[in-house]
């Protein structure tokens, strides 16, 4: 079918840009939402993009975030062109114009603000574009030490630094959206923000950030950890971490932090997330959110629970064995009962025993890993949802599907399997070498419901007929299986052992 070239060309704010028709969707790429955060805008809060002359060339991705090349489920290709100039997005739309505005999907990748980027090919959403009559857009957004770690205590009159840079990305292309995508074809006044993993942490964070108010209006959070925002204290002590690793005083931490090499950098933060941090803080997750008192003026959980909270739908939840995956291929959760016991032990003691009494079986390692994934994901999902179902319509799931292949390589519904089924993208990849041994059929036809969930929210406000809303009597939770059902109030003895920790607050 012949594509009229000038629906291609679309004016921003800043320029013209041309896509590219690629997958049966129209899309543009690697557009500047802000200006390149480097020499003097290293840790500083994002600034508006430059604007070009003529037309601008959109039909590639823009570098990604610096970040480690190291295998990870999230991390960028080894040949892919990766540059601290990394602050774009993408856009696509359905090949055809339509006569109204649609609706628009923002997407804010995992990978534990560490890695990751917007053009991971399962990220490019065209199924949901060609499939469901949206807009979607993508985005990079500082990782690592240069978009989630606090170096304030370093600052100097000359050299200024900012906290919360990656959330601050974030908002800054929301705010790119409001004013230009209804050139695209997108509706300003129908955007629906959701992400995975850290990207879902982002979403359920940024719903407390008073700057994000109006600037999307459904949320929908995958695998979410919303407590993983942590004090101004403790990011001190993780930045007196890094700096110790990269051999700098404190009394040189401005000139270094500004001038150092992106790559050391990296490496230098790999090290504190992998091994320092987790050995002194089991659970913890030190490149993340700061409650700086300004920006993110106080803990999110806190927020939900004072009514504070953007009050827009929200859809959050969970995989049913979110510890299994850390279990086997990293040590960023507490999985083992020697960094459970010192995760209390630093944290509440008191409640070592009544949490452990809620898992029969304990130290086992079936139990480790789910009070793992209890700890970071499902539990604080609770709290946000009992606290935004007093103000905003809410709704919980848990995902409990696996394919032969998962459950026999001991894995079952974890974390991260979820996000090729929210794509469509089942037939390629991950998702395909995990239906090897069968559960095609099954994948597919949960990937329109759940993937459906989605649209629906982003149409209708709403995530779809027979699913009741979440409240703090009957917690209504829908579970995505084989055949979907709906329970109340799952895992009830675990919700009120957990009741009262805070962890690392």
């Amino acid at each position: 079918m012949a594509i009229d070239v000038a629906s291609l060309v679309v004016e921003t704010g800043n320029g013209l840009v041309q896509g590219i028709v690629d997958h049966g969707v129209r899309t543009w790429r690697g557009i500047p939402y802000a200006a390149p955060p480097v020499g003097r805008l290293r840790l500083r809060a994002p600034q508006p993009p430059p604007s070009w002359n003529g037309i601008r060339d959109a039909g590639r991705f823009g570098p990604v975030p610096p970040q480690s090349k190291a295998p990870s489920l999230t991390g960028t290709r080894r040949r892919v062109a990766m540059d601290e100039d990394c602050l774009s997005l993408n856009v696509s739309a359905p090949l055809d114009p339509a006569d109204g505005l649609l609706p628009v999907l923002v997407y804010l990748y995992g990978g534990a603000f560490s890695s990751g980027s917007s053009a991971e090919p399962t990220y490019r959403g065209t199924k949901l574009v060609r499939d469901g009559g949206v807009l979607y857009v993508s985005l990079n957004y500082r990782i690592g030490a240069l978009g989630f770690m606090d170096f304030r205590a370093y600052s100097t009159p000359e050299r200024p630094f900012d906290a919360n840079m990656g959330l601050r990305d974030q908002l800054a292309a929301l705010e790119w959206v409001q004013q230009n995508i209804e050139a695209f074809g997108g509706d300003p006044d129908n955007v629906t923000l959701f992400g995975e993993s850290a990207g879902g942490l982002a979403v359920t964070t940024l719903m407390c950030v008073p700057a994000a108010r109006g600037l999307f209006h459904q949320a929908y959070a995958q695998s979410a950890a919303p407590s993983a925002a942590y004090s101004s204290d403790l990011h001190a002590a993780w930045a007196a971490d890094l700096l110790e690793i990269l051999g700098v005083e404190p009394s040189a931490a401005a000139e270094a932090l500004t001038s150092i090499d992106a790559a050391k950098l990296v490496n230098a933060t790999r090290k504190l997330t992998t091994k320092i941090g987790p050995a002194k803080q089991p659970g913890s997750l030190s490149v993340s959110p700061v409650i700086d008192g300004d920006f993110l003026p106080r803990h999110p959980i806190d927020s939900f629970f004072a009514g504070e909270s953007t009050p827009v739908p929200l859809v959050l939840g969970t995989m049913a064995r979110e510890g299994a995956l850390f279990a086997k291929v990293s040590n960023i959760l507490p999985s083992t009962p020697e960094l459970i016991e010192k995760m209390f032990a630093g944290t509440d003691p008191l409640a070592r025993d009544r949490v452990v009494a809620a898992y029969p079986g304990y130290p086992s390692r079936r139990r480790s890993e789910e009070i793992s994934g209890d700890l970071v994901f499902w539990y604080p999902s609770q709290m946000v949802a009992e606290g935004h179902s007093r103000i905003a319509p809410t709704w919980s799931y848990r995902y409990d599907y696996a394919t032969p292949a998962m459950n026999l390589l001991g894995f079952g519904a974890t974390h991260s399997f979820d996000v090729p089924v929210m794509f469509g993208d089942i037939g390629t990849g991950t998702a395909r070498a995990l239906t090897l041994l069968g559960g095609t059929e099954e994948l597919k036809a949960l990937s329109e419901r759940f993937q459906g969930s989605l649209l629906s929210l982003a149409r209708h406000s709403h995530p779809g007929a027979g699913w009741p809303a979440y409240d703090e009597f009957h917690r209504h939770t829908r579970v995505f299986d084989k055949h979907d059902r709906i329970e109340s109030d799952p895992f009830p003895e675990r919700r009120r052992a957990w009741s009262g920790y805070r962890g690392y607050i």
